[in-house]
């Protein structure tokens, strides 16, 4: 990434990634409206982020970012106690995971983790 800038909207941010980072960017950004395709797409601590309800918070949303080795997802901690197993071949944050620029992203593992935290806030909502 550029030095830190304020971004208005997702694809201004995408638009500032090299071509490599962008491109996994936007197919994890796939991923995310495959489990969830009401999602509202925002900017959020600067980074892209998924509302996953109307209105969405950030423990309601799923947020992504792209850098220079990596691609990370941002889907809180609930959802990466949950799929704990699945994510141990991948680098970490309690609420975070990274998927390598070198490797193909795990499609359906992201689209489920996506689907889980979507189930999640819906339930809470009622």
């Amino acid at each position: 990434m550029k030095g830190r800038e304020d971004y208005k909207a997702v694809e201004e941010y995408m638009n500032q990634l090299s071509e490599r980072t962008k491109n996994k960017l936007i197919e994890l950004r796939e991923c995310i409206y495959r489990a969830a395709p009401d999602a509202i797409e925002m900017i959020n601590y600067n980074i892209p982020a998924y509302a996953l309800v109307k209105g969405g918070k950030r423990d309601q949303q799923v947020m992504i970012a792209g850098y220079k080795n990596h691609v990370g997802l941002y889907p809180g901690a609930d959802a990466m106690e949950e799929y704990a197993e699945a994510l141990k071949g991948y680098k970490q944050g309690k609420g975070s995971v990274q998927f390598s620029l070198n490797e193909p992203l795990p499609a359906d593992l992201i689209a489920d983790i996506v689907a889980f935290k979507r189930q999640k806030v819906l339930s809470e909502k009622r």
